[in-house]
């Protein structure tokens, strides 16, 4: 199977033309939907005490969803009340059948179903909510919200673009566990979706991956599968050469950015890195780094002079550089190369007054490392979700373009993007950014695909950040990524023993 399918994530259009490809395939939809319904009851069943429970059904087949779920926790012994928004009679096909199998009481639907409840699941609208809640709905969703009980997510929570991560108005379910079926939706990793959505569970209702061949995909949820099997491992007949050569062009004010940068790629296994070092901070960074060479840096003319050396395979600039025509000359000189090359941070925001002199350089492996903030110097107010942002701005650029956030959105000119999820809280911290610039042109300088590397570095980013828990500072990244790695490489050689 391909592993794009593996972690492929459907917008609900296209979720909808896996839907008809299973039916064609000769699985009905009555059978889908009680294994979507039976999922449902079984993840709170699995998360809550029994209790009292609430079921919210819509009028379309998400609330069908419910129905199945609602029966079947009842018979397994859970209090259920069922509130159903619209009229029984005014149900259709799937969802019609389900509710007449129902052996509850559908009750009058409103706020007063939350009385002595336990927890709520939201069978509302899932994806097929297109537009802003109002009524009925409206006022049940914020009495959901207002009651503060745990809520369990059909599909989607209500009030969340599935395809986009957004909400669809000023009212949505804030879920503390969702059941999406066979593959997961953007909206479910993008933020504020991945906020919402809390753990997010996706159930196998009998689609086969296949289906993927026909119907495609809108992205992927960035893992290792993507990319385990180009990582760069370290071979036995190997030497320090055939791991790459980093250069990181470093700043004259802010000095520790660009050491964070320099100790992330050595981390993750470039064979030699150098620092360019202005002159007149030279000594600062000299007595900082041991294993890092430093190189005395006196101007533009003198990073040409560093740059004829072919070993230096990849580069970084913008770390604590200045948003300087300084800086701006060093992103030239290292684009001509037409080398892999990594830009962040002042790198991008000295382009800020003329983009496009920057995008006309791009001749070569390039990498873009934005934040929001930076990403509207460089490129604008680019209309649309995170994820078509990010595929716009590397079709403009000529780069692999990162988006960076608790949702980082990774694209290649060619249309590819993941969506990385593994980002805690805590990797909000200052000097990570220049960590994460270190760990891609650490992986580019081993020979990794442009995308591939920088997909790699983000996860490893998310993983090292994940595993220290509260109190990261960015110093810390460098040292964590080594145990990343080797659990890592476990994983791969069990996979590949198998």
């Amino acid at each position: 199977m391909n592993h794009m399918y593996e972690t492929a994530l459907l917008a609900p259009a296209r979720m909808a033309k896996a839907d008809a490809a299973a039916i064609k395939a000769g699985i009905s939809s009555l059978e889908l939907m009680r294994a979507a319904g039976l999922a449902v009851a079984q993840a709170v069943s699995r998360h809550w005490p029994r209790g009292a429970v609430v079921v919210l059904c819509g009028p379309g087949n998400n609330g069908g969803d419910g129905f199945v779920a609602a029966e079947q926790l009842r018979q397994w012994g859970w209090p259920v009340r069922l509130g159903l928004l619209g009229e029984r009679s005014a149900l259709k096909g799937d969802a019609a059948h389900y509710a007449k199998r129902f052996q509850g009481r559908i009750e009058a639907f409103g706020p007063q179903l939350l009385k002595d409840a336990t927890v709520v699941v939201d069978a509302l609208f899932g994806a097929g909510l297109s537009k802003a809640l109002e009524g009925p709905a409206r006022e049940m969703v914020q009495a959901v919200r207002d009651s503060r009980l745990p809520v369990c997510a059909v599909d989607v929570p209500t009030g969340l673009d599935g395809a986009t991560g957004q909400a669809l108005g000023d009212t949505y379910i804030r879920a503390d566990h969702t059941v999406t079926f066979f593959r997961k939706k953007p909206g479910h990793v993008l933020m504020p979706g991945r906020a919402w959505c809390g753990a997010v569970e996706v159930a196998d209702i009998g689609i086969a991956a296949s289906v993927l061949g026909d119907v495609g995909l809108d992205a992927c949820e960035n893992a290792p599968v993507l990319w385990s099997d180009v990582y760069p491992w370290p071979q036995l007949d190997g030497h320090k050469y055939h791991r790459g050569h980093v250069l990181v062009v470093g700043g004259e004010s802010m000095t520790g950015a660009a050491r964070l940068s320099a100790m992330a790629a050595a981390r993750v296994g470039a064979g030699l890195v150098t620092v360019a070092a202005p002159e007149p901070v030279w000594p600062i960074y000299a007595a900082a780094l041991t294993s890092v060479m430093v190189h005395s840096l006196s101007d533009a003319e003198g990073l040409d002079t560093l740059l004829a050396d072919t070993r230096m395979n990849a580069i970084v600039v913008g770390p604590g550089a200045g948003a300087s025509e300084a800086t701006r000359q060093h992103v030239l000189a290292a684009l001509a190369t037409r080398r892999a090359t990594v830009l962040d941070a002042d790198a991008i925001t000295a382009f800020a007054p003329e983009p496009a002199s920057l995008f006309r350089a791009i001749r070569g492996p390039c990498i873009l490392t934005p934040h929001e903030g930076e990403f509207a110097r460089l490129f604008g107010q680019v209309p649309g979700d995170k994820l078509w942002r990010a595929r716009q701005a590397a079709s403009i650029s000529g780069a692999v373009v990162v988006i960076k956030g608790a949702d980082t959105v990774v694209a290649a000119p060619d249309g590819r993007a993941v969506i990385n999820s593994n980002a805690p809280a805590w990797l909000a911290t200052g000097g990570s950014g220049d960590v994460l610039s270190g760990l891609i042109a650490g992986l580019l300088a081993q020979g990794m695909a442009p995308f591939d590397a920088t997909s790699a570095a983000v996860w490893l980013h998310g993983e090292a950040a994940q595993a220290f828990g509260p109190g990261l500072i960015a110093e810390d990244l460098p040292t964590l990524i080594p145990s990343v790695l080797r659990a890592l490489y476990e994983s791969v050689c069990q996979i590949r023993a198998l």
